[in-house]
């Protein structure tokens, strides 16, 4: 008499394959929740990177701030005598001027001293103290100003040239506002019976080498 084979448990293999599902339904999510902890954290990353970018950008200087206060640095290691090199400082235009040897000569003479209203810049405000001279400078070949008139802020115009008599009889170049007739000499002293009442404003300033001049920072051991 043959044996019957027994009946398969379908419970006992229902419950290995359920099992086993079970076991790769939870590596799923194993994984599911590994991938999501790691994407929230790289976006977590992200927005703090993101929320901290003003903060960060705060601590450098915009171009527009570095335009309005920064000091910045001239090049005139390849001006020529009687050359001009004009800058923005504080919104505000900056005139690096080669003087000639002519034109020194010209300062320092008596007949033009006694044109001017402060020859001898007293006016504190208009300079710091190591420009406090008859050249108004650092370095007697190098002048450095601010190019706005004393009288209502124009820009004056560079007159170098001379004779002009259209400007004055007697001129010895220097720098003359069309606007209202100021004049100034070529150390920005200005003249007698002009509007503007003071002379030219001098940046502070001073030289980091012989070549390379810098605005907007002074340097005490200048005076």
């Amino acid at each position: 008499m043959k044996k019957q084979k027994a009946p398969e448990d379908k419970l006992t293999r229902s419950a290995g394959t359920k099992s086993g599902q079970e076991g790769d339904s939870s590596d799923s999510s194993s994984s599911r929740r590994k991938f999501l902890i790691s994407a929230t954290a790289a976006v977590g990353v992200t927005g703090a990177a993101i929320a901290a970018w003003p903060f960060i950008a705060s601590w450098r200087p915009s171009a527009r701030a570095r335009s309005i206060g920064a000091p910045i640095q001239i090049d005139i290691s390849k001006m020529e005598p009687g050359a001009r090199i004009t800058v923005m400082w504080q919104g505000k235009p900056v005139w690096a001027v080669r003087r000639t040897l002519d034109t020194l000569e010209g300062l320092s003479h008596e007949h033009l001293r006694d044109r001017l209203r402060d020859p001898d810049s007293k006016v504190d405000s208009q300079q710091p103290a190591y420009a406090q001279n008859a050249l108004r400078s650092i370095k007697p070949e190098f002048f450095i100003v601010i190019a706005i008139c004393t009288h209502l802020g124009c820009v004056p115009l560079w007159r170098p040239d001379y004779p002009a008599k259209r400007i004055d009889d007697d001129w010895m170049g220097g720098y003359f506002c069309p606007c209202h007739k100021s004049k100034f000499d070529m150390a920005g002293r200005v003249f007698k019976a002009v509007p503007a009442p003071t002379n030219l404003v001098i940046p502070p300033h001073r030289y980091l080498s012989p070549d390379l001049v810098e605005i907007g920072f002074d340097d005490l051991s200048n005076s």
